[in-house]
């Protein structure tokens, strides 16, 4: 008997218990939506309207206004549709719309539209759109559009469009557009359009159309358009168009104007060559052009002019102007004043 009434009591228990929590659960909500549509506060899944919550734990889409006091749980869930606004913070799976918080905001996968955090805008996937954030702004793939960040700007894939740090701007692939950073950009792919670092610019592939580095300009592959550098302007390949260094120029094969304070360098030119120090081709190179500077030392084939103070050419097809002139045309040294024609 005893055992048959504490059964029964265990039972209404139970039953008196579950409506309760489930009385709990639903009181973290104030749903005042009509068929989802409307205003709510708290967790509410999916809606469309304005919903204000603490944290999002349980976001599936909400499309219209989701204003949030922190970042969501992580994983993040969820995508807005609209505007996502945190007070300090706010994120979510993705977001398509704007997204604005005085700290920062933050998104596990993708977004698309506008990004503002007092801090800073990132993502973990690619971003498209405009990105301002007062420290940084960053993606986990590529980032498309206008981005700027206080300090930099950087994304694990490519950057495509106008990017402005204001320490540095990178991009783990290509940097394609205008790039802006107070002391460098850097891509590990090509570096496409206009690249100014206050520092410097460089690439892992290519880099064409203008770079400009307080420093140096620098790429992996060749250099196309117009290189300008403090110090120095470098390329793994081809040096083809513009290029002007403080101190020097070089790389293995140059066509076009390369012009540098101290030395400029290379295997091929074929161009115009000045240097107001030294002027270098290496053994087995070519000169196609003009070379100028205090020393020029062909050590290759000459065929054009070279003007300085000391000319030597490892073989002469052209002419030197200088004090001294010195070519050894098939072991048949040649030393000449003023001018040499072979």
């Amino acid at each position: 008997m005893r055992t048959s009434c504490l059964s029964i009591r265990l039972a209404f228990a139970t039953l008196c218990v579950v409506p309760a929590a489930t009385a709990s659960l639903g009181a973290q909500v104030i749903d005042l939506t009509v068929h989802d549509v409307g205003l709510a506060i708290g967790d509410k899944p999916s809606m469309t309207g304005v919903r204000f919550n603490y944290r999002d734990a349980n976001l599936c889409a909400i499309h219209g206004v989701n204003v949030t006091l922190w970042s969501p749980y992580d994983p993040a869930n969820g995508v807005v549709y609209g505007v996502a606004l945190g007070v300090p913070v706010t994120g979510a799976e993705d977001i398509f719309g704007m997204t604005a918080s005085v700290i920062g905001s933050g998104v596990r996968r993708n977004m698309v539209g506008v990004g503002v955090g007092g801090i800073g805008v990132g993502a973990g996937g690619d971003v498209r759109g405009i990105m301002l954030g007062g420290i940084g702004a960053g993606a986990g793939g590529s980032i498309t559009g206008l981005s700027i960040g206080g300090i930099g700007v950087g994304s694990g894939r490519g950057l495509s469009g106008i990017q402005i740090g204001g320490i540095g701007v990178g991009g783990g692939g290509d940097v394609t557009g205008i790039s802006v950073g107070g002391i460098g950009v850097g891509g590990g792919g090509n570096v496409n359009g206009i690249a100014v670092g206050g520092i410097g610019v460089g690439g892992g592939g290519s880099l064409t159309g203008i770079g400009i580095g307080g420093i140096g300009v620098g790429a992996g592959g060749s250099v196309t358009g117009i290189a300008i550098g403090g110090i120095g302007v470098g390329s793994g390949g081809t040096l083809k168009g513009v290029a002007a260094g403080g101190i020097g120029v070089g790389a293995p094969t140059v066509h076009g104007i390369a012009i540098a304070g101290l030395v400029v360098g290379g295997q091929y030119v074929q161009g115009l060559a000045a240097a107001g120090g030294y002027f270098k081709i290496a053994d087995d190179g070519r000169l196609d052009g003009v070379g100028i500077a205090a020393v020029t030392n062909v050590r290759g084939q000459q065929h054009g002019l070279t003007i300085g103070l000391f000319n030597y050419a490892h073989e002469l097809h052209g002419a030197q102007l200088g004090l001294i002139n010195v070519s050894d045309n098939g072991g048949n040294r040649r030393v000449l004043p003023v001018i040499s024609v072979r």
